[in-house]
């Protein structure tokens, strides 16, 4: 099973960017979608950001024109660079990869993003 590490969280005023990074064991093939979810304190996880083959990306709406997914070439990481970052973006950052050829689907540990002056 693929063991996904995430990184790049932190504290950062309103207004600020963070560049988050989450890196595979493995190199996961294009086929597999991989996936960014947060959850905030007293609330469920939700989705964030997903790409898949073809460069495929979706996010949700409260995250687009703000936050963008990008994947390596060799694709072995998925990113999320945040911009204009919100107060009501604090949360557990988490990756999240689709099932396929490899392995099982499979979750990271997450990374703190705090939005606060």
């Amino acid at each position: 099973q693929v063991q996904l590490v995430e990184s790049g969280g932190g504290l950062v005023q309103p207004g600020g960017s963070l560049r988050l990074t989450c890196e595979a064991s493995i190199s996961i093939p294009i086929s597999r979608p991989m996936h960014w979810y947060r959850q905030a304190p007293g609330k469920e996880r939700e989705f964030v950001a997903a790409i898949g083959s073809a460069h495929y990306t979706s996010y949700a709406d409260s995250v687009k024109g703000r936050l963008t997914i990008s994947r390596d070439n060799a694709p072995n990481a998925v990113y999320l660079a945040m911009d204009d970052l919100r107060p009501e973006d604090t949360a557990v950052y988490y990756c999240w990869v689709a099932p396929g050829t490899g392995g099982p689907a499979s979750w990271g540990r997450g990374t703190q993003v705090t939005v606060s002056s």
